[in-house]
């Protein structure tokens, strides 16, 4: 199915792009910008004490609202026109962020970060169909990278602007940077981008959406339930995890057996295609985790201001920036499985090299493991991207990206889960023997993580335990980043294995094709 054609002019396009590009930052801002504040929403003097558990649905929300409201906003678009749906998108993040930057607690911050991914994800694929009605085919592929160039854009500035909001105001004001760029995309929107429809348009899928999200909640649930208690074996971990499976089987079996399905699980056929995007699901798992606990490592253990830990995380935006051109060159010469496995064995490799880390450990060291981790991921992604959407025939393209897209948000939602609540159970574990001469009242409430346990030990005047607290930060830490290397090890391994050869390019090619980053028409 295509968008109809419409008659735009050069000048114009270029201006549809340009706003498109603008809107497009906001999304990759808000990825990064909460993990600076998460420190200072942590502390019970400063912020809102939300418990480690709290401020994994605060990241998570976003990722899982996204991951599962990609498709019905792609079928609004194409019903009720795709500027529409693009306008109400940035409607609903700016009322979000508002929300997120007065929320008086962490059940209120959790709820409007899953309506800014609502909002994130009506806007994503209207853009991505504006482009393709906007530009003809010749110049449509220049204009998909240039779109996609955004989220280096928006990854490098969400920590330093959040850095220097937090630093000079309160933690909320991260939200309200996301006001102007609304307001003045609304704008832009108004004055240029069309309206396209589809010339036959898709069928909604309410069945599909209640039972992704449901089951994905649900699974997430189950997992950073766990990280409350150690005790795996309590109905409230095992029964909403078990029924998060089964609900995720269910949405499997019925999308499979839709005539017109928008999660189309048969392309997971494709060998070539399943593994690519379980990889990048594994680096987005990885990925998601690390910035989680990195945070909480340079600015709790560590005590470094918010806008120095957005500087330190910057070489990793670079790095990013600049081994994605490389990893697609290199692609094209020696095929994806050298360049994008070895990509993610050196992300895993980077994620061991955590382990060195201490409360002492030169900040040059951390940079510079982050700029190779950095370069190792765009060596990774833009190939692999490219390469699981060029084994599939061209009339398939649209849905695989869009089911790329989803991969690598379900990604996120399972590390900051999975991998928040290894890093919780941890320390708990860690700064247990610390707490035992306490008081019950007292160790209960430093117990939940090392921000409750600074809290304890500043008003006790006990330094010995704030620095048991970083101690036992750390050695969690060593542990949640050990998890997260070997699930990119795996996934590295898989994508080796599946793309080992080189056959000719095909309509079902492996060779790379131009990175179509979030397309879901």
């Amino acid at each position: 199915m295509t968008v109809r054609d419409l008659p735009i002019s050069l000048p114009r396009q270029r201006r549809v792009l340009s706003v498109l590009v603008f809107a497009a930052v906001l999304i990759w801002i808000d990825t990064t910008i909460l993990g600076i504040a998460l420190e200072r929403i942590a502390d019970p003097r400063t912020g809102l004490g939300a418990s480690p558990g709290q401020l994994q649905w605060a990241v998570g929300a976003y990722a899982l609202l996204f991951a599962t409201a990609l498709f019905a906003a792609g079928a609004l678009g194409d019903r009720y026109g795709h500027r529409t749906i693009l306008v109400l998108g940035l409607l609903c993040f700016g009322a979000a962020s508002v929300w997120a930057a007065w929320a008086g607690g962490a059940t209120g911050l959790i709820l409007a970060r899953g309506l800014m991914g609502l909002g994130g994800a009506m806007m994503m694929p209207s853009s991505m169909a504006i482009i393709g009605a906007t530009f003809p085919p010749e110049r449509r592929a220049g204009a998909i990278a240039t779109w996609s160039a955004s989220a280096g854009v928006g990854v490098a500035l969400g920590p330093l602007l959040g850095g220097l909001l937090v630093d000079h105001f309160w933690w909320g004001s991260v939200f309200l940077v996301n006001l102007p760029v609304v307001a003045l995309a609304l704008a832009g929107i108004a004055y240029v981008v069309p309206n396209p429809k589809l010339a036959q348009r898709r069928k909604p899928d309410p069945i599909g959406l209640v039972l992704s999200t449901a089951g994905l909640a649900l699974l997430a649930y189950g997992l950073i339930e766990a990280g409350q208690d150690t005790d795996w074996a309590r109905w409230q971990v095992w029964a909403p995890t078990l029924a998060g499976l089964a609900l995720i089987a269910a949405f499997t079996v019925f999308e499979w057996r839709s005539a017109e399905p928008s999660f189309d699980p048969r392309l997971f056929r494709n060998g070539r295609f399943s593994a690519g995007n379980l990889a990048l699901g594994a680096l987005f798992f990885g990925i998601t985790g690390q910035m989680f606990y990195g945070n909480f490592y340079l600015q709790g253990a560590r005590g470094m201001s918010a806008l120095a830990t957005g500087l330190a995380f910057l070489p990793g935006a670079v790095g990013l920036a600049a081994g994605s051109p490389v990893g697609a060159k290199l692609a094209r010469r020696y095929g994806v499985g050298p360049v994008s496995g070895i990509g993610l064995l050196v992300v895993a490799a980077a994620f061991l090299a955590n382990l060195t880390f201490d409360v002492d450990t030169p900040l040059a060291w951390f940079c510079t493991v982050g700029f190779v981790s950095g370069v190792a991921m765009g060596l990774a992604i833009a190939p692999t991207v490219a390469a699981v959407i060029a084994v599939l025939p061209v009339d398939r393209m649209g849905a695989g990206s869009a089911v790329n897209n989803t991969v690598r948000q379900v990604g996120s939602v399972l590390g900051i889960a999975l991998l928040g609540t290894i890093l919780a159970t941890s320390y708990r574990d860690r700064i247990a023997p610390s707490l035992a001469a306490l008081p019950s009242p007292v160790r209960d409430a430093a117990a939940p993580s090392a921000e409750r346990t600074r809290a304890v030990a500043d008003a006790m005047h006990r330094p010995d335990l704030l620095s048991s607290a970083n101690d036992a930060f750390v050695a969690a830490m060593h542990v949640t980043a050990t998890a997260a290397a070997l699930t990119l090890a795996a996934g590295a391994v898989l994508l080796i294995v599946a793309f080992r050869s080189r056959r000719r390019p095909s309509s079902l090619s492996d060779d790379p094709v131009p990175v179509r980053v979030g397309s879901n028409s």
